[in-house]
This record gives structure tokens, C-alpha cells and sequence, in this order.
């Protein structure tokens, strides 16, 4: 089969729109045409677009005349605003985690702290409905760019499940580092929530797909999450605190530990854990315990290499982990982190599903579930851990 042309464009020109657009050289199944990039930040789109070899447009409206896709790589508050542009213009968005939420008031002084957490549930299943009707009336498609689905590790657990019929009991997943390195994930104003929806949303979608997968694979439906009880809480804005240099300690309004625990609507359950306080590394892992089997998913790090380095600066030129804080004495380089994580399998299969209109793994409406089981689980926390009902797409 003779390999179709899709034209890109990229909004956003930082950490995302960077290994979105690395991400690209490796699809094969398509020809991939960057058109270019915009973002608000001219000058920053300007050097991003100088370095790339591509255009930096003006405006938005601009680069969508002349694409047929969209990576929405910005802060999550414009995903929604950014995704119906494209979709009104039939154009499909490939949208960054999470898909959308509730960002405020609009306020100067708004507070993540003191506002009704009811709040924000109520905002982001309405900034939902708006997405998915925009996607109904639209010949284009919202592509949700959880890399936790294409995992090789997680797509493993798939075929396993499906061949054996499976009945996943229990699952039990986190992902942890010392802290984003965007300024504005500081501010619930920005980024909707803390490390619940800005690191949880990842282990928490890999679960409720694997609970799609082990549905489908039995009566043709998928198995939706029934209900939470959370906990949030803000470990390095407590007094007592003490900062020793290592941890992100500047955060505004946000929460930076977090438990969710999920109860499926067959009754089974899945415990969910992220946090900012994690020394050492990408920390991302997904334990699958079923009825005839039991899988770690190690996500970063895994075992696929291991090295010692007794001088710091030996290695001062070698990528070896994300956010690992020392490259001296044992660590687990990751011969292709981005392999491992997901990235070239989510942009080939998005690819596919652009030019050829084969079906994709993650889609809007796992994207919905996954906001609003955060957003239940940010209820639940106010509740300190009462359950809230889950609404499902």
C-alpha cells in the first residue's frame, strides 16, 4: 500500500512540542509533512521553528488552513479552545494529557486551595461535553496522547489479556518524580490540579484501559469505573518542610502527593499513586494482578540495562534517565526511553488512524473518563476520601 502525506502543524513550542516533533521522524506507516508551528510566545516559536527547518505562523487559524492534524502541546487550560478550532475545520487534534479540567475563575486571586472542588467536576464534564459534541459534528477526530497505551509493556498486558480472558482483580500503578520542570504547573489556575491529574492521569488511564480491554475481550463492552475515594495533599508546602535542594518546593495552590483507589463497576479495583516527592527518577509502573496471572509493567526504570559510573562527569555528555538527580555509581540507562514509554507507537498509530482511518487505542472517550474519575477523585479528597460516584462517556 502505497504510504499517504499528512500535513502538521504544531501549537505549543516547548518540552511536549519538542518530543512530539522527534517523535514524528520515527512514523513509517505515513508521510509526515510538518507544515509548522505556533505559539504565543512568537519568539519561542520562532527559535523552535529556525532549529526544525519549518514555518512559525501567526495565528492559529493560519497554520490550521494549511494542516490536516494538530498537536495540541500547550498548557492543558487552551486544549479545549485549541481542539474545537481544529475539529470545526474537520481537522484532527492529537491533544496532550490531560484533555481538559477546570482552570478557575479567571480571577487574579483565584486559589486551588479554598474553591468548592464540586466546582471544578461540574466545569470539566461540560468542557468534555463540548469537546466530544464538536468531535460528533466534526470529520475529524481528537487523538489522546496517553503514551501509557502504546507502552510496550502495557500492549504486552493487552495481548495477555485478551488471550487468556482475564479477569484483572486488582491493579495498582504510580508515576513520581521531584517535580515538573514547567513554571506553571505551580498554579492550579494553569495546569487544572496538582500531581492527581498532572502525573496520576498517566497510571490511571492505563488502568481503565486495560479494564476496556478485559471487556471488550469478553462481551464486546468496556468495564467503566463505577467510583473513587481520594486523597490529595501538599507535602512540600507543609511548615515543616525541610528543603534540602532536591525536591520542586514552589508550588502555589497545587497538590504533590495523591491516592486514588477506583472501583470498576464489576466491583473489581485499582489503586493509583502520584506524587512530586520521589528522589532517583522517572518512577512510572503499572502491577496487574489477576485471576491467572500477575504483571509488572516497569514503564522507566526497567532493567533493560544497567551501569555503573564512578566518576559524575564521565557521563556528563550521556542521557542516561529523565529527572534522575545523579549519573555516579548504579543507574538503568534506557537504551530508548521514548520506546519504552510509548511515544513512536502513540504518533504511528495516530498516523495510521489520520491517513488510513484505522481504529486507535486512545481515544476521547477514554480521555473523558479519565478526567472525570480525576475530578470526582478531587471531590472525594475535599471529602477527605468519601466516595463520589464516577460519570462515564
Amino acid at each position: 500500500m502505497e504510504k499517504k502525506s499528512v500535513r502538521t502543524g504544531i501549537i505549543g513550542a516547548g518540552f511536549a512540542a519538542t518530543f512530539h516533533f522527534e517523535c514524528l521522524k520515527k512514523v513509517y506507516g505515513t508521510h509526515v509533512d510538518v507544515e509548522g508551528v505556533f505559539a504565543t510566545d512568537t519568539e519561542q516559536a520562532t527559535a523552535f521553528a529556525k532549529k526544525r527547518g519549518i514555518r512559525a505562523y501567526n495565528s492559529l487559524e493560519e497554520l490550521l488552513d494549511k494542516v490536516d492534524v494538530v498537536h495540541v502541546c500547550t498548557p492543558p487550560v487552551v486544549h479545549e479552545s485549541i481542539a474545537i478550532a481544529a475539529l470545526e475545520r474537520d481537522k484532527f487534534a492529537i491533544v496532550e494529557k490531560p484533555l481538559t479540567g477546570y482552570f478557575g475563575d479567571g480571577s487574579n486571586d483565584f486559589n486551588g486551595d479554598t474553591f468548592a472542588k464540586q466546582d471544578a467536576l461540574d466545569h470539566s464534564l461540560a468542557s468534555i461535553k463540548r469537546m466530544l459534541k464538536a468531535e460528533k459534528k466534526s470529520k475529524g477526530k481528537i487523538l489522546y496522547a496517553e503514551n501509557w497505551i502504546y507502552a510496550p509493556s502495557i500492549q504486552k498486558e493487552r495481548e495477555i489479556i485478551e488471550k487468556t480472558g482475564a479477569q484483572i482483580l486488582w491493579m495498582h500503578g504510580e508515576e513520581a518524580h521531584s517535580g515538573s520542570h514547567a513554571t506553571t504547573y505551580a498554579y492550579w489556575k494553569f495546569s487544572g490540579g496538582g500531581v492527581m491529574i498532572g502525573k496520576g492521569c498517566h497510571p490511571l488511564t492505563a488502568a481503565l484501559y486495560l479494564k476496556r480491554v478485559e471487556g471488550k475481550a469478553k462481551n464486546g463492552k468496556p468495564i467503566s469505573p463505577r467510583a473513587v475515594s481520594a486523597r490529595a495533599h501538599a507535602i512540600t508546602r507543609l511548615k515543616g518542610f525541610e528543603d534540602k535542594g532536591h525536591i520542586r518546593c514552589d508550588y502555589h495552590d497545587i497538590d504533590d502527593f495523591s491516592l486514588m483507589h477506583i472501583v470498576f463497576e464489576d466491583g473489581t479495583i485499582a489503586d493509583i499513586f502520584a506524587s512530586d516527592i520521589i528522589l532517583g527518577g522517572i518512577h512510572n509502573w503499572l502491577e496487574v494482578a489477576a485471576n491467572n496471572h500477575r504483571t509488572l509493567c516497569n514503564i522507566n526504570p526497567n532493567s533493560a540495562m544497567k551501569t555503573y559510573n564512578p566518576v559524575e562527569e564521565y557521563f556528563n555528555d550521556i542521557y542516561v534517565v529523565e529527572k534522575t538527580g545523579t549519573k555516579q555509581g548504579w543507574s538503568n540507562p534506557s537504551p530508548d526511553e521514548d520506546w519504552f514509554t510509548g511515544y513512536p507507537q502513540e504518533m504511528e498509530a495516530f498516523y495510521r488512524a489520520i491517513a488510513y482511518g484505522e481504529p486507535v487505542e486512545s481515544d476521547s472517550n477514554i480521555a473523558a473518563d479519565c478526567i472525570s474519575t480525576i475530578y470526582s477523585a478531587y471531590v472525594s479528597a475535599e471529602k477527605a476520601g468519601a466516595e463520589v460516584a464516577i460519570k462515564t462517556f
